[in-house]
């Protein structure tokens, strides 16, 4: 777009990253906003010299086309590491056999966050499915604990039929504060 500028910053630094890599998109141009009426803190959240951040996962290719990946509130800081939850959520499915889970983070003492894993259980149990992570390729770091995996009857879903994040996370917190 003429006079519109976008580049892929680290999520944590904002230093640029090479052409293709996975990062934190930012927009710049005549069509970004000033910022937010009477909120100063969260214009300079939004706002990084003079560039808008999205809140989305990117890679620009070297023709400039942007590939978006996810959300950066879909990922979750556990010991300094980034966790995408939509990966851990695809290896879950992949072993469910459906799209029936959902990742999500809660407050963790020791690690940052912690990740909560809800499924509509499929015939699998709890013992199962966290078995058939820890032989999956995911990193050991982003497979939730055995404690932290809830089959529930159904995911919580809009009236779009999309996931509802924010009601995942509420069934998250009221599981992991029964433990």
């Amino acid at each position: 777009i003429p006079g519109v500028s976008v580049k892929v910053v680290n999520p944590d630094t904002f230093q640029p990253l090479p052409c293709g890599q996975e990062g934190l998109l930012l927009v710049k141009g005549p069509n970004v906003m000033l910022g937010y009426l009477n909120q100063p803190a969260l214009t300079q959240e939004a706002i990084r010299d003079g560039w808008y951040v999205t809140g989305d996962i990117a890679a620009v290719d070297e023709d400039g086309f942007i590939r978006i990946t996810d959300r950066v509130s879909r990922f979750s800081k556990i010991a300094g590491e980034m966790v995408p939850h939509m990966r851990v959520e695809e290896v879950i499915n992949s072993i469910l056999g459906s799209a029936a889970s959902v990742v999500t983070a809660v407050p963790d003492s020791q690690r940052g966050e912690k990740l909560i894993a809800l499924y509509s259980q499929n015939g699998i149990t709890k013992e199962e499915l966290w078995q058939r992570l820890n032989d999956s390729d995911l990193p050991k770091l982003w497979i939730p604990k055995r404690d932290d995996l809830f089959a529930i009857d159904s995911l919580p879903v809009l009236g779009s039929g999309k996931i509802d994040l924010k009601a995942a996370k509420n069934l998250a917190r009221e599981h992991a504060s029964k433990e």
